[in-house]
């Protein structure tokens, strides 16, 4: 479904940054025989200002090895030129994923000295939290630029007013524009979201105004029974009240 929109985009730059930040994390961890910590950084730092490099600082290198072989080798094995502007694109975004994870990688330290003071520092290189590199692509994606389907020796908006401006390896790059999806589409197989449960509060995708998509919502009254209020009782049986409780669900019309 959906080949070469901004979804499929966003699809292919978090799966390849998910694959570094897994790979990386597992280097580390020392869980793999292939890698460990990156030893490039080591005897480094600056003695005067008073930090050197140490601890364990994440080898980024393999990752980004690991998941360019693992992703990207069978898209340059395939052949024809039909849809070369695809493959182009698909090696782009998964790029894209992967300078995400470099970009935001920052350096911890720990202090040492007498009674807790900072008088020397020991430093190491760490990936940033997936959520944090997740927010950066969701920015890309909502950003994402519109490209050509037709490659001449590069990739080429398709606006063509703004074919001067660079496209950067960090942005993520569709041929084609996204379909509907809140209407129900069997033969792209798009459920739409009639029938959806949905947060009457929220603000976020997941709330009513957004996920029903302008249609309006149905609420309806549901009814929870459980047990409750339980307690042992000598010797040997567990009593335990009947609670009943009534909440609102809202769905999509």
């Amino acid at each position: 479904c959906c080949v070469g929109t901004k979804e499929t985009a966003f699809i292919s730059a978090v799966t390849a940054a998910g694959l570094v930040h897994s790979v990386t994390r597992s280097c580390s961890a020392g869980n793999m025989t292939e890698c460990s910590c990156d030893g490039t950084l080591r005897h480094g730092g600056s003695a005067s200002e008073g930090w050197h490099w140490g601890g364990c600082s994440d080898d980024i290198h393999y990752g980004m090895s690991f998941s360019r072989k693992f992703l990207d080798v069978p898209f340059k094995n395939l052949t024809g030129k039909s849809g070369s502007g695809l493959v182009a694109m698909n090696l782009h975004n998964n790029e894209a994923g992967r300078q995400a994870v470099v970009k935001l990688m920052s350096v911890d330290c720990r202090c040492h000295g007498v009674s807790g003071s900072c008088a020397v520092k020991t430093c190491w290189k760490t990936m940033s939290s997936f959520e944090k590199i997740g927010r950066f692509l969701k920015d890309k994606y909502e950003n994402s630029i519109q490209i050509s389907d037709r490659l001449k020796k590069k990739l080429r908006r398709k606006e063509k007013s703004q074919r001067k401006i660079p496209i950067g390896k960090e942005d993520l790059l569709y041929v084609n524009k996204s379909p509907n999806y809140c209407v129900e589409d069997q033969k792209l197989g798009i459920p739409g979201t009639q029938g959806r449960e949905c947060n009457r509060t929220s603000q976020g995708p997941d709330g009513c105004n957004l996920l029903c998509c302008g249609r309006g919502y149905n609420t309806h009254v549901v009814r929870h029974v459980e047990r409750c209020e339980c307690k042992f009782v000598w010797c040997c049986y567990v009593r335990c009240r009947r609670c009943e409780t009534m909440t609102d669900v809202h769905t999509c019309k």
